[in-house]
């Protein structure tokens, strides 16, 4: 006579009573749960195609049967023994106090809520849940003009194509974020979501990545980027070759250069003066402006001007011809880039005659001021004994000055 089976194992069934075990498991599962004070597990977040682990494990453990079922309330596990034949399901660790069970490649069919049961009396149960995460399939930036002209506004749209949950999109140029407007459209239980950046250019933008990041729990440092490419207008510059320093003297020479630098690169560069004829003596090569024997008719304001396909500018350079016994340091030369004109330097002669024409105006100023003060200061008279110094005595004064007290419209005052 066969004794009793181990404690902790049960006895192995027959094989025609396996069907009618599970069967009798299944209706198990439907008892209403207990409040699962015994039994401790984890919700469980896996990206897709990652493995997940779902532990069930009996805090005071009286060996009883611990099992653990899927969304749909089949057996996964009972015990150490594995009733369903998905084989993505493995055992990890099975003993009196814990079951874990790993699945391998998991996809979004496989979330949902597990239970783990514990046949106590009565039967105990809990449930953790899994969550799968998918990342963007794609990222794609679209870029409205692959090539732009400096002060145009261009649009951007980046694109992260199915995943799950929807994802936050980042814009950066170079190395400063910028705010773009997403919109999120959702297939099913996947995110498509497209942000639009606007953004206008210049030429400090040319040759600059413009970023697309995505923030999500399930991937990191997804990235994509464009690089700008901006066309502008030349930036025009006029240097002195000779002299390199000191005075620019009558019978001496002067050479210039105009270097001039812009996307495309210019391909129209010339030489004039402002305001007046090039003198004949002046020789222009190319970017070079040469005077071998300078005087006092160069005098003027002389401009290199460079155009390419985007438009034209130019930079000036005023010239100053001096005496040839002058030792004064000249005025330096203004050679900055105009569009429209560019700033001339301004002799000290104007502005001497300037100061000089305003220091005039305010002498003759306080001169009218002095004379109108003058004219309007005089003396204050009364004449109340109007006729007093006639009379021939006091007594016949009085009598007078009295014969006028009553006649009141003699008696006036005057203030000249």
């Amino acid at each position: 006579m066969a004794g009793p089976a181990p404690r902790g194992r049960p006895a192995a069934a027959p094989p025609g009573l396996l069907p009618l075990l599970l069967l009798l498991l299944s209706a198990a599962a439907i008892i209403p749960r207990g409040d699962g004070q015994n039994l401790v597990t984890e919700d469980v977040t896996v990206v897709e195609g990652d493995v997940a682990t779902i532990s069930c494990r009996v805090k005071n453990s009286d060996d009883s049967v611990i099992q653990l079922l899927n969304p749909n309330r089949q057996t996964i596990y009972f015990r150490d023994f594995r009733p369903l034949k998905d084989s993505r399901f493995q055992l990890v660790n099975f003993s009196n106090s814990e079951l874990r069970v790993s699945l391998t490649n998991v996809s979004i069919s496989d979330e949902g809520r597990y239970f783990c049961q514990l046949y106590t009396d009565p039967p105990q149960e809990i449930y953790t849940t899994i969550t799968v995460l998918v990342p963007p399939r794609n990222l794609v930036i679209d870029i409205q003009k692959e090539i732009a002209v400096e002060g145009e506004e261009i649009e951007l749209n980046c694109t992260a194509m199915a995943s799950r949950p929807a994802t936050t999109i980042r814009w950066f140029k170079g190395n400063k974020e910028l705010t773009g407007k997403s919109e999120v459209e959702q297939w099913s239980d996947m995110y498509t979501v497209t942000s639009q950046l606007l953004l206008k250019v210049g030429r400090e933008d040319d040759g600059v990545p413009v970023i697309c990041l995505v923030d999500h729990p399930a991937v990191k440092d997804l990235q994509t980027q464009r690089y700008l490419e901006v066309m502008y207008k030349p930036q025009v510059r006029v240097s002195q070759n000779y002299p390199v320093q000191g005075l620019t003297r009558e019978g001496e020479p002067l050479e210039l250069t105009c270097a001039a630098f812009g996307k495309p690169q210019p391909t129209d560069m010339r030489w004039l003066r402002v305001d007046d004829e090039m003198p004949q003596h002046v020789v222009v090569s190319g970017s070079n402006l040469l005077i071998s024997n300078l005087n006092k008719t160069d005098n003027g304001t002389y401009r290199c001007e460079a155009s390419n396909a985007v438009g034209k500018s130019h930079a000036d350079y005023m010239l100053f011809v001096y005496d040839t016994t002058a030792t004064t340091e000249p005025a330096v030369h203004d050679s900055r880039a105009g569009e429209e004109g560019a700033i001339r330097s301004v002799d000290h002669a104007v502005v001497g005659g300037v100061v000089a024409v305003v220091v005039f105006a305010m002498l003759c100023l306080l001169i009218i001021l002095g004379r109108y003060f003058a004219r309007h200061k005089g003396t204050y008279f009364t004449h109340e004994a109007k006729g007093a110094d006639d009379a021939a005595d006091a007594d016949t004064a009085i009598i007078n000055a009295e014969g006028g007290q009553n006649n009141s419209e003699e008696k006036k005052e005057y203030f000249i």
